[in-house]
């Protein structure tokens, strides 16, 4: 959000290259202090795209080879495209825009920040929308850390309303794979979806968590991690249903996920379960514990 400090950075490392990944990210947050989604989702793209811009047209200026490779490649999130009805089709990159919390409103003015600085600025943008990450690393408010957490932590798992709204889920290194593949291959001023091709009610993903940890790390009264559920009252606005198309991907780059959402969590629980004294920390720090 300091812009002197952004662009100072940018001019004095002239990177080949910028990722934006910097976002404020939980939709509970932004509905409880929406401003600093603002702050960060909107102004920090905003500083961004103009550091970038300085930089880019210093390449084309001095006639630099950077001129030609130089990329910045957004990512963002499939929230932009509002909720699908149960018998709606996927998410295209054709879909309109419908955000309806204040993070993923945040994220769409944000999109289209890099859109206009495309076609007005000629800066050579690339924007990704993705679905769910889940992984190793995640931070322990996102719904599968947390509820590794809870479970092992003997406390309540939380569901919001009947569980039934569906997400996709992703992988994050088949996320960070595709978005390697974009900056490298991608066509400047396009949109990629990106998506696990794993589209699954929460509740279900909750209860999958259990069963796998009732392998790894059985309670000690021998039950079932899934006596902790707990349906908690749903939150404003709450998206029913996200589910992604990832046609043109496949198509252009030839990139599809490689994990499925089991082997995939399969890994990330025991990433999780080797790795609780860096949870206990951040969880600290960020007063979740």
């Amino acid at each position: 959000r300091a812009f002197d400090k952004v662009n100072a950075l940018i001019a004095e490392k002239k990177p080949r290259a910028i990722v934006h990944f910097a976002a404020e990210s939980h939709v509970d947050r932004s509905i409880d202090g929406p401003d600093a989604f603002i702050q960060t989702n909107i102004v920090g793209t905003f500083n961004l795209l103009q550091a970038a811009r300085s930089l880019y047209a210093d390449y084309v200026k001095r006639q630099s080879p950077m001129a030609l490779s130089f990329r910045f490649l957004h990512v963002s999130t499939d929230e932009v495209y509002g909720s699908l009805d149960e018998n709606d089709p996927a998410f295209t990159e054709r879909n309109p825009y419908a955000p309806n919390s204040p993070y993923s409103a945040s994220k769409a003015a944000s999109d289209h920040l890099v859109r206009a600085w495309h076609h007005t600025y000629g800066l050579p943008t690339l924007t990704t929308n993705c679905s769910n990450n889940y992984g190793p690393f995640q931070f322990p408010e996102k719904l599968i850390p947390l509820i590794i957490s809870h479970a092992i932590g003997g406390k309540a798992l939380p569901v919001y309303g009947d569980g039934k709204n569906r997400r996709d889920w992703l992988y994050v290194k088949d996320h960070c794979r595709a978005i390697r593949l974009i900056l490298e291959h991608g066509t400047v001023g396009e949109v990629y979806n990106i998506g696990g091709q794993a589209e699954i009610a929460n509740i279900e993903v909750v209860r999958t968590v259990c069963r796998l940890l009732d392998k790894r790390r059985p309670r000690a009264d021998g039950q079932s991690y899934e006596q902790q559920i707990e349906f908690v009252q749903d939150r404003p606005g709450h998206d029913k249903r996200y589910a992604m198309n990832i046609d043109k991907i496949r198509r252009e780059l030839g990139w599809q996920p490689t994990e499925t959402f089991e082997s995939g969590l399969q890994k990330t629980i025991d990433w999780y379960l080797d790795h609780q004294t860096w949870v206990g920390n951040l969880q600290g720090r960020r007063g979740l514990s």
